[in-house]
């Protein structure tokens, strides 16, 4: 299918919505406005976007809007990160939960996609500001990603590298050994399942690099990653989650 920015993409889309209307991707109402890459109705896209706490710039955990952050907050303060920052799209919950959920079933590659570009579009400036040279997903370990047939890290990657208009480098950084599933671990084992899982593996000198994930949790994962990029020649990290755990 063509891309549905140009003039041929959105004669080829309206032709097969009159055969196969297109639906949302989480509610799966069917879609009635223009050709768009979004593939959420607004009701689903409005609760996707809607994050209107205050985060701690630290780590993107939601904080109470008089928390002093300027060490951090009580979910991080004692914790020590190789990354400079963090940001969110939003919580772990609600519609932008689901949509990530989904984006890691099979066929869900193309919401992950559209998640980057709904989330780079959405805080174009404050990524943007973060100045970024080059964007880097967390790498799956091959099995993973052979299962799986995707990296939905890399998937939203691509989309928020597409609007920024910043190089994508999806192999930065390699997984060089499978870690079991974090769910339901403390921190302390988190850190020992990922210790020394990523090396370098096409360094990025002196570059700002934007590290992208969708969840963080207690930062363990996203700490491994940074440390094997740092270790590539890179300036600084910075992570940025589709949503904070």
């Amino acid at each position: 299918m063509p891309a549905p920015h140009s003039p041929f993409g959105q004669l080829a889309y309206a032709v097969s919505d009159l055969f196969w209307p297109r639906r949302c991707h989480l509610c799966a109402e069917p879609l009635t406005e223009e050709p768009t890459p979004d593939c959420f109705c607004p009701a689903c896209l409005t609760a996707i976007l809607a994050d209107s706490h205050d985060t701690c710039p630290r780590c993107a955990a939601t904080v109470g809007p008089h928390t002093d952050t300027s060490d951090g907050c009580p979910a991080c303060r004692e914790a020590k990160f190789p990354f400079g920052a963090a940001v969110r799209l939003g919580p772990y919950d609600g519609r932008l939960r689901e949509a990530i959920l989904r984006a890691k079933q099979p066929g869900g590659e193309g919401i992950a996609e559209t998640l980057g570009r709904v989330w780079a579009t959405a805080q174009r400036d404050q990524l943007l500001a973060l100045r970024a040279d080059a964007i880097v997903p967390i790498p799956l370990h091959w099995r993973r990603r052979w299962g799986r047939g995707f990296n939905q890290a890399e998937a939203v990657a691509r989309g928020v590298a597409e609007v920024l208009r910043l190089p994508l480098r999806a192999f930065a950084v390699r997984r060089v050994r499978p870690t079991p599933k974090q769910t339901g671990t403390s921190r302390a084992e988190r850190l020992r399942n990922v210790a020394g899982a990523f090396l370098p593996a096409d360094p990025l000198p002196d570059a700002r690099v934007l590290l992208i994930d969708d969840v963080l949790t207690t930062g363990a994962t996203a700490s491994a990653a940074s440390r094997a990029i740092l270790a590539g020649g890179a300036a600084q990290v910075t992570v940025a989650v589709l949503a904070r755990r």
